[in-house]
């Protein structure tokens, strides 16, 4: 074990972590390890908090102890992402990983991935079994375990061998840190046996879950040999059959045992336990034994908790030459028998049962080498990972972080919607900072950039002219008038994949047109989008989406701004309004004042729809509902520290639930800063800048990560805030999003005053 102060110092960095894995009463090997692991922290460091979540196969089966904090459905992928959430907002500082394959959900678990992407803190992932040979989608998921994890654990050395290579992982990312077990003293068998009933006899011991996998049918081949030389001879499998195997087949394995038995004239010698015992009875059952046998079938077995126990006991084992014993019982601590060789193991067991002398040297030599994989010597390796994971985890913003610094809002910055832009239009996707042709464009974004050629200030007028042009060019050559609605997607060589577009980019295609024909810069731009509207106006009713029905009204409302009375938008505001309302009645509960009973993408739009009707139309209550509903918004928008917190894309469609973290999309700070906008005209409450301000702060940094997502360079915007970092991808929806917000602060800043001398960072 490690010296006292190097343990108290692990304990004094690490105070707080979560335990992933199964859990006792779930009858199985990991969830007992899991079990003995949670037990092996807390004792030997009694200042640190463990949560455990438990990997559920049978939701309301098992009634846990006080230290699960949660369970998860392991085929309920929602479950996961709810663990996440109680998992960061717990304030553990690391997550340890117990992964076993078929314990997670998903095509080769990965279910598990949904959790990790939500988490910001770092993960040690302990690996039960290593496979040379995985499949496709084992290999995907693996890969993608590995990327997230900050330390791997294996239990043996050919699994760092096999990371290396099958995954390529460095071996600096790699540690091996046995397999726990429990401490006994090293006795006599002949103590022991009288509880079993059996004295003077020869007991040679398997135990484990009961599966073809396990090998019995090699030693019961061998018993006739073992028998001829030791008649008393009893060899005994403990352990109930495997719970899958049940599942599937009842006893049907466990009877064709024994029924080969009778067949070979061993019945006598044979007994088999059908229980799953405690700890306490199975360690009696091993300082019985004399021998134990481990004929596993697999040779890449990396991981046996029950050979691991053996040899804590002292047993002189006989195994086949699986990795795990090949390592274990290398030296003289054990003996290696061929994979399926009965007669092997009939010479190994009859000849050690058969001299006392070599069984005691081989018993203590496995003793001794069990006293270094002590539950104690494993807590102290796995906090001596997880430590320094922790310490050299950058910490998230924390209050007063920036202290009172001003951060000075950007200037809007045309340079990277260019980079991203062509003769043709925007395009959608970036490799980095590079824009991806492969993904071509969408009406979506080269309506957004519409809306920023209107808005952007400080533009010379050549260059608003050609960008403004180009973008109209694309809108009007989405629309279908066959199919009266806009296309969506285009390839890199202009050919359309569709005839027709979703009822967002429909919705998103009448917003530009709308703030074109209200606040384009010259009149050959507003004639156009308003003779585009009057054409293509009335797929509104068609839209049934929420969102695509604010992103109509956001249009409709601009039309009415600079065309009074303006029949067909007046009518799309006017009824849309009414019907956000009535959404509102049915969704809302006490704790729930949202138009549905999810959150989605964009949600600020909603509000501000309502507002920006009420104000076209003098409808307090449209105003009245709108500022309501952002209020609410904006309170589920706030970090417990006050910063921005967008609404994370994995919240999405959980009804009535609160918000997840991450990941975190340029695109709802934005929307944000434009509902705010639309709730200070309405009101003149400076309250409401102060709330723009906020959300725009958290592309300069101020977010959960601490992590600016403006390239100030050439007013690019990162793709979003992960719980590992920035996805350093700058596609043309983020950029938008920064430019479009930075312009609307822009505005907000002549309405009222220098918002920059107004605005200090504050936690």
């Amino acid at each position: 074990m490690r010296d006292g102060a190097t343990v108290a110092a692990q304990a004094n960095t690490v105070n707080h972590i979560a335990l992933i894995g199964n859990f006792l009463p779930r009858k199985c090997g990991l969830a007992t390890f899991t079990t003995h692991v949670h037990a092996a922290l807390t004792q030997r460091f009694p200042d640190l908090t463990v949560d455990v979540y438990a990997m559920d196969d049978h939701p309301g089966r098992y009634d846990y102890p006080a230290a699960v904090t949660a369970a998860i459905d392991q085929h309920d992928r929602a479950a996961y992402l709810d663990a996440a959430r109680r998992i960061e907002a717990s304030g553990a500082r690391a997550l340890f990983v117990q992964h076993e394959y078929g314990i997670y959900g998903g095509p080769a678990g990965e279910y598990l991935l949904s959790l990790l992407d939500q988490l910001s803190i770092p993960v040690i992932v302990m690996l039960h079994t290593v496979l040379e040979r995985p499949s496709a989608d084992e290999r995907r998921v693996m890969d993608a375990l590995l990327r997230r994890a900050a330390r791997v654990v294996v239990m043996a050395e050919r699994g760092r061998e096999i990371l290396a290579q099958v995954h390529d992982l460095p071996a600096d990312r790699i540690a091996v840190i046995p397999h726990g077990v429990p401490d006994r003293a090293l006795i006599d068998t002949a103590v022991m046996k009288p509880r079993f009933g059996w004295e003077d006899r020869p007991v040679v011991l398997t135990f484990g879950l009961l599966a073809p996998s396990k090998g019995i049918e090699t030693v019961i081949a061998a018993l006739p040999e073992i028998v001829r030389a030791h008649p008393r001879m009893l060899y005994v499998v403990l352990g109930a059959t495997h719970p899958n195997l049940v599942a599937h087949e009842g006893e049907a394995y466990r009877d064709g045992l024994i029924a080969e038995a009778a067949r070979l004239g061993v019945a006598d010698n044979i007994q088999f336990v059908d229980a799953f015992v405690e700890e306490d009875d199975l360690l009696d059952y091993l300082q019985a034994a004399d021998l134990y046998v481990t004929p596993y079938v697999n040779p890449a077995q990396i991981t046996s908790g029950t050979l691991s126990y053996a040899v804590a006991m002292g047993k002189p084992v006989i195994a086949t030459p699986y990795v795990h014993a090949n390592e274990i019982l290398a030296d003289g601590h054990g003996v290696i028998v061929p994979f399926g060789d009965s007669a092997a193991f009939a010479r190994a067991i009859a000849g050690l049962l058969a001299d006392p002398v070599r069984r005691d040297t081989i018993a203590r030599r496995a003793y001794a080498r069990g006293r270094t994989m002590l539950w104690p010597c494993l807590a102290e390796a796995s906090m001596a990972l997880i430590a320094p994971m922790v310490a050299g985890h950058p910490r998230r913003l924390q209050r007063n972080t920036l202290g009172d610094v001003p951060i000075t809002p950007l200037r809007p910055d045309l340079a990277a919607i260019e980079r991203m832009s062509d003769a043709t239009g925007m395009l959608q996707h970036s490799i980095y900072s590079v824009p991806d042709r492969a993904h071509g464009y969408c009406i979506d974004d080269n309506a957004r950039a519409l809306i920023l050629m209107s808005r952007m200030p400080g533009l010379d007028a050549e260059t608003r002219d050609r960008w403004t042009t180009i973008y109209a060019a694309f809108v009007q050559y989405a629309w279908n008038p066959d199919a009266r609605r806009f296309r969506n997607f285009m390839r890199f060589d202009r050919s359309w994949c569709e005839d027709a577009g979703s009822e967002d980019s429909n919705g998103r295609a009448l917003w530009a047109l709308g703030v074109t024909a209200a606040e384009a810069h010259l009149a050959k731009h507003r004639d156009w989008a308003r003779i585009l509207f009057d054409q293509a106006g009335e797929i509104a009713w068609e839209l049934g989406s929420p969102r695509a029905r604010a992103f109509a009204m956001l249009g409709a409302a601009a039309i009415v701004s600079a065309h009074p009375g303006h029949a067909l938008a007046t009518r799309i505001l006017s009824r849309f309004g009414e019907e956000l309302i009535a959404l509102l009645d049915q969704a809302r509960r006490p704790e729930w004042q949202w138009f549905e009973i999810v959150l989605a993408y964009d949600n600020a739009r909603l509000p501000e729809a309502l507002i920006r009707a009420g104000i076209a139309l003098d409808r307090q209550n449209f105003v009245k509902v709108g500022l309501q509903t952002l209020e609410w918004i904006v309170a589920r928008q706030t970090s417990p520290e006050g910063r921005f917190r967008a609404v994370g894309t994995e919240s999405f469609g959980r009804a009535y639930a609160d918000p997840m973290q991450f990941d975190q999309q340029p695109l709802e700070a934005q929307a944000t800063i434009d509902a705010c906008a639309a709730a200070h005209a309405a009101t003149g409450d400076a309250r409401w800048i102060d709330e723009a301000m906020r959300a725009y702060r958290w592309y300069l940094g101020h977010n959960d990560l601490g992590l600016p997502l403006a390239s100030v360079q050439d007013g690019g915007c990162f793709d979003g805030l992960m719980p590992t970092g920035l996805n350093r991808n700058q596609g043309a929806e983020s950029i938008l999003a920064l430019q479009l917000a930075s312009s609307a602060i822009y505005a907000l800043s002549n309405q009222a005053g220098n918002v920059a001398d107004r605005h200090r960072v504050v936690a």
